[in-house]
């Protein structure tokens, strides 16, 4: 029905819409869609000799010790740190919709990671958990032995509550925005039919839920990519395994002109985000349509 409604739109206002998006399809093309093309291009050809060595370079990445390891860390963090998310900001949402008279003071408070630049991030977390830090010295003051935080095991867990703290503010607000656009006569009509509070959240407000939570986990998804800022000024090229991610592979990969390899790595990193997100589409997605 609504292809058949936009065929029988005149010519001006079926070509309008284009003309706005053009601009914008253009640069995506010439930055995004052909550097992609080209980059699974390079990943079937040798780097050195420019010969077409058909599937080898995948064949050495995922037989490479560091690629193996940076991967499973991309994947633990992501399987870890997207549910903490997602549930941390709906339960912060649903406490800020609670506070009809303070809402836009918390919601302010909760933004503020998102302005603080990543270097002072970087700077508190040296301070802390450097291992000349205040918490070190506050153990050793209490009869404690200090740890290496930033270059042990404990750095993986700090990775995650950075991420966790800086975007939890962010995904909230999206959270807010959906809640505030389901029918308030649907609660109404709740409370008239004696549904409690559980009821209501279960019957009602998840299943009107779900287009923002498909929007909030593919933003937090391609947002778990940007950690690789505090992990690197933190550690360095190479910090502690538990915290060696793809991006640190992939910046290791470039300064060596291992551009093969990377390419190989990245077509495989996108085709898998690419799987997520349609993957999500199907199960979330779906009740846009509804």
């Amino acid at each position: 029905m609504k292809r058949d409604a936009y065929q029988k739109l005149p010519f001006r206002k079926a070509v309008l819409p284009w003309l706005f998006l053009g601009p914008s399809l253009l640069c995506v093309s010439i930055f995004v869609v052909v550097p992609f093309v080209d980059a699974v291009r390079r990943s079937f050809f040798s780097a050195m000799s420019g010969e077409f060595v058909g599937t080898k370079n995948y064949e050495i990445i995922f037989q490479n010790k560091a690629f193996q390891l940076a991967g499973w860390n991309t994947i633990r963090f992501t399987l870890l740190c997207i549910p903490a998310l997602i549930l941390l900001s709906l339960a912060l949402a649903l406490l800020v919709h609670a506070c009809k008279e303070r809402r836009g003071i918390f919601k302010t408070s909760f933004l503020i990671p998102m302005a603080i630049p990543v270097a002072s991030i970087v700077l508190i977390w040296k301070v802390l958990f450097h291992e000349n830090g205040l918490l070190n010295k506050a153990a050793v003051a209490m009869g404690g032995t200090p740890i290496d935080w930033l270059h042990s095991s404990w750095a993986f867990l700090l990775l995650i509550i950075s991420y966790l703290w800086k975007n939890s503010g962010y995904d909230m607000v999206l959270w807010l925005s959906g809640i505030s656009s389901i029918p308030g006569s649907l609660f109404e009509a709740a409370q008239v039919d004696g549904a409690n509070a559980f009821q209501t959240f279960f019957r009602i407000t998840l299943p009107n839920l779900k287009p923002t939570l498909f929007t909030i986990t593919v933003l937090s998804l391609l947002n778990s990519f940007k950690v690789f800022r505090e992990a690197y000024l933190v550690a360095g090229d190479y910090p502690d395994d538990s915290m060696y991610m793809l991006q640190h592979l992939f910046n290791n990969w470039f300064l060596t002109l291992d551009i093969d390899k990377m390419c190989a790595a990245a077509t495989v990193m996108a085709v898998t985000v690419l799987a997520v997100i349609l993957i999500l589409q199907f199960f979330l997605g779906r009740s846009n349509d509804e």
